[in-house]
């Protein structure tokens, strides 16, 4: 791990991208280009009512792809966190529970979709055109979604566990045997539509197989038939982890609806009619996302660079990374917006040719719905810097604006107004409006990035007075903000004269990560509402889990070694099988803490009692997402303190009459 951390603070920037970037470039490419082959050749054999028909079905891809996502992300992160913990039997029942739990969600939705296939259809916009197809096409990819869905969220799984190319080879075999199969089963067997579904649920089986086969091999794990039983508790976490890849793909299902209904409503008023449009614009929306998968491939390789070095306080060296991704991504998207404007008839001719009609509006749609697709070269990378450098809030405005703030009430407004052009108009528009966010976020942070680099200097932690203690205990205390917890621990430490570890702890981590101490205290013990929106596919575990995994080793180690007094960090839960753990919760009165904090943090007056309740709320967040408990219930401890009718001097006596108690000696 150190060697791999010295390389991100030494390495050259471009040759750093280039490692990092081109895995994952291909990997979201063979993603981007499944998609897209059922097409092509769907456009060439059936013509273009038969893509139509899979711009339809594809919503309902989607919402399945959203609920294996979450499950196998949501499987990964959790895998991540529990070998962190060095907990690997419930890394194991988690990893488990997601399997399961994709099998179950799997088969339930394969049920719903073929009982309720045409009212779902009518839901993403079909229209009697495009109905036989669609239904032809529907029915066979939903018998094979089980596959499809398993199989990818183990590909999440399987690269958590640390074997990204085999992750990669299952996908990249699925790829290439779809592309051998659908031109078979279309033109060789003349199976239209039916051959295409065919031919991709066949490959999924084969991803499936392949990924299946992996569970024996888990290197990090052990999967036994108890990893499979069902806990709900560990299911409802595993979700909660994955829950940001379920909003992120729902959100492209929701924008899929809107536009298929909207295209459909104001192409009937048009001369193109329902049918073209539709199918055009699910083509030039498939093609655009192989232009921001290569821009997420870039940013998202690039993730650790960021990450490593803005914490280590190298602004030159952030600056420099997000020099050469937003380069390389506007030369991408550049390059995108030539062929976009330029040829557009080319483009849309290799899924099949079609009418006066098809082909004036597929270089409508390409030239206008596409006509600020350079922007994308600087939203998409500004979303994976953002959750790079611990600044989830803003990763997650970005992720959502266009999609969602944006581009939904553009092409319900500009629609209504404009009709079928207002539908294209739309694009440009949400593109347009989440770059000028984008880069009013980047630009004020780049002028932070100016302000240079600085050290980091460790804290020492000494005892005041000889140790009293003839065994070994360790003293949690967690506390609410403004309650003086912190002040009764240092007090109890100098009665016991035992150590004292709270900042002490952000100066350890920061020695062994080169991770500057200002940075880790911004993100410790934090974890805001938006904060699981940035976990994914392409992000994997946020900096909050990362050094939480990090603080989780450095409290073991501590327990392990001599009688101390840790100040929050879930200690408690982190410590739970440990014996000799003495658990203290601090709370206190809110006038009392409004007082304390105004007196002795210097808070203002008018804005105080705020504070103290987000930053509560903060620690109550962060506690819940890592114990599944809740921050303030008395259960999780040997006892709760209200420090303002003891006062801390007495608080902190109290606790050690308890270690007192608790280790059978006399302490003065």
């Amino acid at each position: 791990m150190e060697k791999e951390e010295n390389i991100l603070g030494t390495e050259k920037i471009g040759k750093l991208i280039k490692k990092f970037s081109i895995p994952c470039i291909i990997s979201l490419l063979v993603n981007s280009l499944y998609n897209i082959v059922d097409q092509i050749f769907i456009g060439q054999g059936v013509g273009y009512l038969g893509n139509g028909a899979t711009n339809v079905v594809f919503p309902l891809v989607m919402i399945c792809l959203a609920f294996s996502l979450m499950l196998g992300d949501g499987s990964s992160s959790y895998l991540s966190l529990k070998l962190g913990e060095k907990k690997k039997e419930e890394a194991a029942k988690g990893v488990g529970n997601g399997i399961l739990l994709s099998v179950i969600v799997a088969i339930l939705l394969c049920v719903v979709s073929l009982l309720f296939l045409p009212q779902l259809l009518n839901l993403f916009g079909c229209t009697d055109n495009l109905r036989e197809y669609a239904m032809q096409y529907g029915k066979i990819i939903a018998i094979g979604l089980p596959f499809m869905m398993i199989g990818t969220a183990l590909n999440s799984i399987i690269r958590a566990d640390g074997s990204p190319k085999y992750a990669m080879l299952s996908m990249v075999l699925g790829a290439i045997l779809n592309t051998i199969l659908d031109p078979i089963f279309i033109f060789i067997f003349k199976m239209g539509v039916e051959g295409a579904a065919i031919a991709t649920i066949f490959s999924q089986f084969v991803t499936f197989m392949i990924n299946v086969w992996y569970i024996k091999k888990f290197k990090s794990i052990k999967i036994e038939k108890e990893s499979f039983k069902l806990d709900f508790n560990i299911g409802k976490k595993v979700s909660a982890l994955g829950i940001s890849s379920f909003i992120t793909q729902m959100s492209f299902v929701v924008v899929m609806a809107f536009e298929n209904n909207l295209l459909g409503k104001y192409g009937a008023e048009s001369k193109f009619g329902s049918e073209v449009p539709i199918t055009v614009l699910g083509i030039v929306m498939k093609i655009s996302q192989i232009l921001n998968s290569i821009i997420i491939g870039i940013a998202a390789g690039s993730q650790p660079i960021f990450g490593y070095n803005y914490g280590a306080r190298k602004f030159d060296r952030v600056k420099s990374a997000l020099k050469m991704v937003l380069g390389s991504s506007l030369i991408i998207s550049t390059i995108a917006f030539i062929l976009f404007q330029t040829i557009p008839d080319k483009l849309i001719a290799i899924f099949g040719s079609g009418d006066e009609n098809y082909m004036e509006f597929a270089c409508l749609a390409f030239r206008t719905y596409l006509l600020l697709c350079i922007c994308n070269g600087v939203q998409i990378p500004a979303s994976i810097f953002f959750q790079a450098i611990g600044k989830g809030i803003k990763s997650a405005i970005l992720s959502l604006s266009r999609q969602i703030l944006f581009l939904i009430p553009a092409l319900v407004t500009l629609g209504n107004i404009f009709g079928i052009m207002g539908v294209l108009y739309a694009g440009p528009v949400a593109d347009g409006l989440a770059f000028v966010v984008a880069a009013i976020l980047l630009l004020l942070e780049v002028k932070y990035l100016k302000q240079g680099n600085s050290n980091s200097q460790a804290l020492v932690n000494e005892a005041k007075t000889e140790n009293q203690l003839d065994k070994q205990i360790v003293i949690t205390i967690a506390r609410e903000y403004g309650s003086g917890g912190r002040y009764i621990g240092k007090l109890v430490a100098n009665k016991l004269g035992i150590k004292f570890y709270d900042k002490e702890f952000i100066a350890e981590v920061a020695k062994e990560t080169g991770l500057s101490e200002e940075y880790i205290e911004n993100n410790e013990q934090k974890r805001d509402t938006l904060a699981g929106m940035n976990n994914g596919y392409y992000v994997g575990l946020n900096n909050a889990d990362e050094l939480f995994i990090k603080e989780s080793e450095l409290i073991k180690r501590v327990a392990n070694q001599e009688s101390c007094v840790i100040i929050g960090r879930c200690a408690d839960f982190i410590l739970q099988d440990k014996p000799n753990v003495l658990k203290i919760f601090v709370y206190g009165d809110i006038k009392d803490k409004i007082k304390r904090a105004t007196e002795i943090y210097g808070l203002s007056k008018s804005k105080v009692e705020k504070e103290i309740k987000r930053i509560d709320k903060l620690r109550a967040n962060h506690y819940k997402h890592y114990t599944d408990k809740e921050w303030s219930n008395h259960a999780n401890y040997d006892i709760c303190i209200n420090s303002d009718t003891l006062g801390v001097e007495k608080s902190a006596d109290l606790i050690c009459q308890m270690v007192k108690n608790k280790c059978n000696t006399i302490v003065t």
